[in-house]
Formats: structure tokens, C-alpha cells, sequence
């Protein structure tokens, strides 16, 4: 299997430990959103999305590249995440960028989140929260989401 994932990590590294983890597990290349051209991701059979949540929202970078791909026909895509804070049932964040990717034609097969140490406006006031997140379970817990979308055989 040929699998890209597309990961913005800004802060504490949180996310690429968690892209890195999935990479490792599905034989994939981890790049940054300016790193890879849109074009190229046709030649991949799974595509990862991921970054840290800021304000409620998977980081602009991601966003933006995402709005830049082109028109695909079901090609297999993740979503992941990583977040000071617990997704909200008001705000799914990884929901929200499935559901972008799905307007360009991609097939979301799954997503993942999980917390991430976060020093952000207003955490930062108070040392941040999470902190020592992504644990090892977490990233186990990656390694087996990476497990899952591997093709059998």
C-alpha cells in the first residue's frame, strides 16, 4: 500500500508523534501541507489529514490545503488529531474536516483524536493542560488505528 499522511504539528509536536506513530505502522511518508503538491496525492491509496486543534478547528495550514485539492473519485483518507482538550459533542471537530474532504470525493474510511499537550490562549496562563500527552497508550492506541486501515494479506 502506498499511504501519504498530510500532518501540520506547531506547538509541542504532539501531532507528528501521532503522524510519525501511524506513519511507521502503515510505510508512509509524513509531510507538511507545503511539502506536497495537491496533484500528488492521487498516486497514494490512503491519505492521512491531521494537526492540533486551535480554536475549535483543525489548524488553517490543513484547512486551506485541503480547500486546494483537486476532485478525486473515493480515494481511501483518515483523519486524526490531536487536542488540549476532549472533542466536544456541540463541535466534532474531526467530523468537520471528513466531511470537507468528502465534498472533494474522498472516501473517509476513519478518524482519530486524541490529547495533546496545549499551551494556547488561555491554557498557556496556567502552564497549559494535558501536559505529557500524547501518553504511550495513545500512541499505542495510533499504532493499532494505523493497524486497522491496513489492507488484509
Amino acid at each position: 500500500m502506498n499511504a501519504t499522511i498530510v500532518c501540520t504539528s506547531v506547538s509541542h509536536g504532539n501531532t507528528m508523534r501521532i503522524a510519525e506513530t501511524m506513519g511507521q505502522v502503515l510505510r508512509a511518508r509524513v509531510v507538511d501541507p507545503e511539502q506536497v503538491d495537491p496533484a500528488d496525492l492521487s498516486g497514494s491509496d490512503l491519505v492521512g489529514f491531521g494537526s492540533g486543534i486551535f480554536n475549535m478547528n483543525f489548524h488553517p495550514r490543513l484547512r486551506d490545503f485541503i480547500e486546494s485539492l483537486p476532485t478525486v473519485d473515493g480515494q481511501a483518507a483518515f483523519v486524526f488529531a490531536t487536542s488540549g482538550l476532549p472533542e466536544p459533542p456541540f463541535k466534532r471537530y474531526t467530523r468537520d474536516l471528513a466531511r470537507a474532504l468528502e465534498r472533494k470525493g474522498y472516501d473517509v474510511v476513519d478518524t482519530f483524536i486524541c490529547r495533546g499537550y496545549d499551551t494556547w490562549f488561555p491554557f498557556r496562563i496556567v502552564g497549559g493542560v494535558a501536559k505529557g500527552r500524547p501518553t504511550a497508550a495513545e500512541l499505542d492506541a495510533a499504532r493499532q488505528f494505523a493497524e486497522r486501515l491496513r489492507p488484509a494479506g
